[in-house]
């Protein structure tokens, strides 16, 4: 049987005089209340209330959409949105930062008069490819922005054609080189054979020894490993290198100290250590020592 929903409708007056009677009629019907004979006010159910969204009749399908566009505009990543003929629909508030322009100014704007280079850009194939076929594409690609800073781009198809995700990563690759750069000089020491080469904690113990270290003293890895470096000095000589590794650790500043190892059969021998402190993004994590003979 259908129910009847039509609204029915009662004064201010006599909402406010009878409200209970009226609560109970809006839960099968609205209620709307007029003043000076003009519908003023609907009283409804919580249940209708809540189909229709909860705030002023707004869908749950709107309250997504608006989530997504402040989601999208709160992320750091600059993000790019372009149609089939490649002209930007809209950009997040980091994408203008990155472009330096508005996205008033940049909105309808073809692609490349934001990015002049983009078309002479290796990563240009793929937003073609992303467009015209809906392939995705993930990499690292020189900056269209500035010399010297690199990108990472993701290309994701859309409907409307696809989006444009880019980030700084000129920190992460200036620190890849960096590393490449020491992982370099590492293996040039190794095929030196000469230069000793050891990585200590925080608290002096050897967690590396290269050969030349070890057979500079005459011992195994299996020695050496987690014992104290300065107890491979001679005795007159720890108290300067606890010294220097404390400057090191308070400054940061590399130090450069002359003193003597103690081989196995308890030969001095006179050494020149370079010491280099080895820290992580949040704290020291010990120190590198390179260990050069000294003559005289």
């Amino acid at each position: 049987m259908a129910i009847d929903r039509t609204p029915e409708r009662v004064s201010a007056a006599e909402f406010i005089r009878g409200f209970a009677n009226w609560r109970q009629h809006a839960a099968r019907r609205p209620v709307v209340v007029t003043h000076h004979g003009k519908d003023a006010h609907v009283l409804i159910s919580l249940d209708d209330y809540r189909r229709l969204g909860g705030t002023g009749g707004e869908t749950p399908e709107a309250r997504l959409r608006e989530s997504q566009v402040l989601l999208l505009e709160s992320i750091r990543d600059s993000l790019i949105l372009v149609d089939r003929r490649r002209r930007i629909v809209a950009i997040n508030p980091a994408a203008g930062d990155m472009l330096e322009a508005s996205a008033a100014a940049l909105v309808g704007q073809p692609l490349a008069a934001a990015l002049p280079a983009i078309e002479t850009s290796l990563v240009f194939h793929h937003i073609l490819r992303m467009i015209d076929h809906r392939e995705r594409f993930s990499g690292d690609l020189p900056s269209l922005l500035r010399p010297g800073q690199w990108l990472h781009a993701d290309l994701i198809p859309l409907p409307i054609g696809g989006a444009i995700v880019l980030r700084d990563v000129s920190d992460a690759m200036a620190a890849r080189e960096r590393d490449d750069a020491r992982g370099a000089a590492i293996r040039a020491i190794e095929v030196d054979g000469g230069i000793g080469h050891a990585c200590i904690s925080v608290r002096e113990a050897i967690e590396y020894a290269n050969d030349a270290l070890l057979v500079t003293i005459g011992v195994g890895d299996e020695a050496i490993r987690r014992v104290r470096f300065s107890a491979l000095l001679a005795l007159g000589r720890r108290q300067a290198f606890a010294e220097a590794l404390e400057e090191l650790f308070r400054t940061g500043l590399p130090a450069r100290i002359e003193t003597d190892l103690v081989a196995r059969d308890g030969a001095a021998v006179p050494v020149r250590l370079s010491i280099v402190e080895r820290r992580s993004a949040y704290a020291s994590e010990g120190a590198v020592v390179l260990v050069t003979p000294r003559r005289g």
